[in-house]
């Protein structure tokens, strides 16, 4: 088969507090025997500890402006969805050559000024995020190793926050027991943070929608809350659906009744495409003793808890909330290997038709895939595209 270089640009990520990089060196390396052509802005990794030099040594060509990488690049790699670059006053997807491809975090169904322009400047877009949950596609799933980070993370700064010890005490001051933690979710995030505060002591209950993590979170050593659970509470693809708002009243009922006794909540629930669940209310959070944290991970969709403020911790009632923002830039360097193995993976998927070109018989790619050369390709953006135009018809909200 005929080999087809393509050049692959690897970008500054623009959001204020993103530490991380798309790419790490480790995998231009991989991209370069693959005949390809790596062209890296300067300075791209130096917050997530790596650097130029590694760069250059494992291959890649180094530009001074992201303008350089835009203008070559066949295929842009990056992590968070393009945003207004506020120093050039261009949308990052602008810069981009015509028909170029975008492989990225794109959040599709939240960001319509990102599909519209992937539609106006006949662009690729493939989204991370949309990656199918099958096990063929386990070595590109951004969401889990996100997940996994975001998971560690929030036990840790829980046990910070937290006004008492995590473990079982035995001290000449007497015995001191287990902090007890509640996780909401065990998808990776939620068990990842049921693994990590047990490493740490503590006594961990956790709830799900979907009954088949039951036994994940026991293997984890957490008591799962029992309430009866609807039997199609997640997508074929492995995601959860939205539940019903009966099922959500007896849900925040069951988690109320655990509240008094409760020292930690981590909140890990979201619905892919819509605003976090409110699972928490105000009044829930009086039930929580003075000192008690809660540790929302839903905060930049919406949140679960009702005090919530994504990137801020407020202080209400005696109780600590903390509004999870940009969790995984807070662990830069794994983040970024992590994420890069994932993106490359995707890629390499991606792009396995015939010539080297663009494969869109492949399942993962046709759910993934947002646009091709300008065409909405996904059923998932089509609809979310056409509720919005049907709304702006209706005089409602977009």
């Amino acid at each position: 088969m005929k080999k087809t270089e393509l050049v692959i640009g690897v970008v500054k990520e623009l959001y204020e507090k993103c530490r991380c990089v798309a790419v790490v060196p480790h995998s231009v390396r991989e991209l370069a025997r693959g005949g390809h052509k790596v062209i890296i802005q300067k300075g791209v990794g130096v917050k997530s500890f790596y650097l130029d030099e590694y760069y250059a040594d494992a291959g890649a060509t180094l530009a001074d402006s992201p303008a350089t990488v835009y203008g070559e690049a066949d295929v842009i790699l990056k992590l968070r969805p393009p945003i207004v670059d506020k120093n050039t006053g261009r949308h990052e997807l602008d810069q981009m050559k015509s028909g170029a491809a975008i492989i990225s975090l794109l959040a599709p169904t939240q960001n319509r000024p990102v599909v519209e322009r992937l539609i106006a400047n006949r662009l690729t877009g493939f989204s991370m995020e949309l990656i199918p949950r099958l096990s063929r596609a386990q070595s590109m799933d951004a969401l889990s190793s996100l997940g996994t980070v975001t998971g560690y993370r929030a036990a840790l700064l829980a046990a910070d926050l937290c006004g008492k010890f995590f473990p079982l005490l035995m001290t000449a001051a007497g015995t001191i027991p287990p902090a007890n933690v509640l996780v909401i979710g065990a998808g990776v995030a939620g068990l990842q943070a049921i693994a990590t505060a047990k490493r740490l002591g503590a006594r961990i209950e956790a709830f799900d929608t979907r009954p088949a993590v039951k036994e994940q979170v026991e293997s984890l050593g957490a008591k799962f809350l029992e309430m009866e659970l609807p039997a199609d509470a997640e997508t074929r693809y492995g995601y959860a659906k939205e539940s019903s708002p009966e099922f959500v009243k007896k849900e925040m009922e069951v988690l109320a009744s655990r509240l008094p006794r409760t020292d930690v909540v981590i909140t890990t629930a979201l619905v892919y495409g819509r605003t976090a669940p409110i699972l928490i209310t105000e009044d829930m959070v009086r039930l929580m003793a003075p000192g008690s944290v809660i540790i929302d991970l839903a905060a930049e969709q919406g949140g679960n808890c009702a005090l919530s403020r994504p990137g801020e911790t407020v202080e209400k009632h005696g109780v600590c909330v903390y509004g999870a923002k940009d969790m995984p830039s807070q662990l830069p360097l794994h983040t970024s290997l992590m994420y890069s193995r994932n993106v490359v993976n995707a890629f390499r998927n991606l792009y396995a038709g015939e010539d080297d070109g663009i494969d869109l018989a492949d399942e993962i790619n046709a759910h993934a895939l947002v646009t091709y050369k300008g065409e909405v390709k996904s059923d998932l953006v089509r609809e979310f595209l056409e509720k919005k135009r049907t709304a702006e018809g209706a005089g409602g909200e977009v």
